[in-house]
């Protein structure tokens, strides 16, 4: 499986690279074709700068940020990414500002919660959700659903890889997307063509990472 991995590299700039393995995986709600390992983008403090710099861009001179939220360990860009947005000039619309850069935990049913010290960042706040991935929507659907919970104002979604049509209400910025990748499917398991053709699971898609099957 893992002989088979292939690199897709941001447009922009080529330093920016998604490895990709093609195989048969399941997460806790769906299978899929590929497993996408953005580990690297995420921890390599030079990557995660220039991917900072990057999903900035959509935000710099429009939209006021007070508060960053980071999902599946997004942490370090979405500091550079409020180093960004807090640039000086008179065209950068959060000069000046304070930018708040927070995680979520989840509770035992599942659910993202905020700690108490940390909800007065969210409440009324100018809200930007950075993850490292969108496919079923699962994660970003619960993430929104707790910031509207705690009253904040999202004015903004950025991911490294969405394969999640757009909806109405939120627009979303990715570096990469499922076109990126030919035959990338999303299935649910009742519904999995690669099941029914017969092909066993390859590996479980785990936080950060898989677990060979």
């Amino acid at each position: 499986m893992k002989n088979k991995t292939f690199t897709v590299p941001f447009t922009k700039n080529s330093l920016i690279k998604m490895n990709v393995i093609p195989g048969h995986f399941t997460t806790s709600h769906f299978h899929l074709t590929h497993y996408l390992d953005l580990h690297n983008l995420k921890t390599n403090s030079a990557l995660a700068r220039d991917v900072a710099v990057e999903l900035s861009l959509p935000y710099l001179t429009s939209t006021a940020v007070d508060t960053i939220v980071c999902m599946e360990g997004t942490e370090v860009i979405g500091a550079y990414m409020a180093e960004e947005l807090l640039q000086e000039g008179t065209a950068i619309i959060n000069s000046g500002k304070e930018i708040h850069v927070v995680t979520p935990m989840s509770n035992v049913h599942r659910k993202w919660m905020f700690q108490s010290n940390i909800q007065e960042s969210i409440l009324n706040r100018s809200v930007l959700l950075l993850v490292s991935s969108i496919s079923s929507g699962a994660t970003i659907n619960g993430a929104l659903e707790a910031l509207s919970y705690y009253g904040g104002i999202v004015v903004g979604i950025s991911a490294l890889f969405n394969a999640y049509p757009e909806t109405s209400a939120h627009e979303i910025h990715s570096m990469f997307t499922s076109e990126d990748i030919p035959g990338y499917k999303i299935f649910s398991p009742g519904e999995c063509e690669l099941c029914k053709e017969g092909n066993k699971l390859d590996a479980m898609i785990v936080h950060d990472g898989y677990i060979n099957i």
